[in-house]
């Protein structure tokens, strides 16, 4: 007997109907018959009862079905082992980075990975966090590190790696430089340096903006926390930045946090439910580089 008689015989038994089985498995209703016979004679026994419009198994069919689904299960499992491991010795792996990205950690993973696995193509491609977003779920990406407000987004799987709140960040000598916290009223009284739409960050400001009727004036936009950070140091406007990125700019600018601002700015990996091994090795990779146990 072979895989291929023994797929038909589970289409007959579960269809109950040589020609629907036929249908299921793309021959002709004759092949599956003859496919059938074969596997009769080489048996010795009959598997089905033909007597009736409707086809039912017979005693022997019956105690053949379990065994002959556990084969081809286990032939499936063949392939998908092979799969894996050929996936990792060659093929592409495509993966987005939300523009302006300096998350260390985040080239680390891309390194560990290109080393494990050097017949992996890598290819990176940088872009606004929602258009990355759709790449993922369109397929045009097999993973991306995109912002987002509050929740990764949705049809995704994720792997969080920073959750913080929003700040204002001024140079020394702003009337906002000494104070203790901040309302979004207060802030949005003046002009803004921030990331253009389609950021984690942006989406955060807006979102909370609109709940409260605010209406903030955008100033300058700029994809990287460095450009705002710059424009806002040479009075341009108050920077709008997450708690980590405005750290690095203590040098020049005073961060001063919002009080009011409750919704976290996000910083995740996300990538389709049902991935190819390539993603879920680099998973591995950016877990151990981030220090992170798991997604969700």
């Amino acid at each position: 007997m072979d895989l291929r008689q023994l797929e038909y015989f589970v289409a007959v038994a579960e269809e109950r109907n040589f020609t629907r089985a036929a249908e299921r498995v793309h021959i002709s209703q004759s092949g599956v018959s003859a496919q059938i016979r074969r596997l009769e004679h080489e048996l010795g026994a009959e598997l089905f009862d033909r007597s009736a419009r409707t086809v039912t198994l017979t005693a022997a069919g019956a105690a053949a079905l379990a065994h002959a689904r556990a084969a081809l299960a286990s032939a499936e499992a063949v392939g998908r082992a092979v799969d894996e491991v050929t996936g990792l010795v060659r093929g592409r792996l495509t993966v987005g980075m939300v523009a302006g990205c300096t998350i260390t950690p985040f080239f680390d993973a891309l390194a560990a990975f290109h080393t494990a696995h050097p017949g992996v193509e890598v290819l990176l491609r940088e872009d606004g966090s929602d258009r990355l977003a759709e790449g993922v779920r369109g397929g045009t990406l097999d993973l991306a590190l995109v912002g987002a407000a509050a929740a990764a987004p949705d049809g995704l799987d994720a792997l969080t790696i920073i959750s913080e709140r929003l700040v204002a960040a001024v140079p020394p000598g702003h009337p906002l430089a000494g104070r203790g916290h901040l309302t979004l009223a207060e802030l949005t009284a003046h002009p803004l340096v921030c990331m253009p739409p389609g950021t984690g960050l942006r989406a955060v400001l807006d979102q909370e903006c609109a709940a409260r009727d605010l209406h903030p004036a955008i100033a300058l936009e700029a994809g990287a926390s460095d450009a705002v950070a710059d424009l806002a140091a040479r009075g341009l406007g108050v920077a709008v930045l997450s708690a980590s990125m405005a750290e690095a700019y203590t040098d020049r600018l005073t961060a001063v946090p919002l009080a009011d601002a409750d919704v976290p700015a996000l910083l995740a990996l996300v990538w389709r439910p049902a991935h190819q091994p390539a993603v879920r090795a680099f998973l591995d990779h950016a877990r151990r580089a981030f220090g992170t146990a798991g997604g969700h």
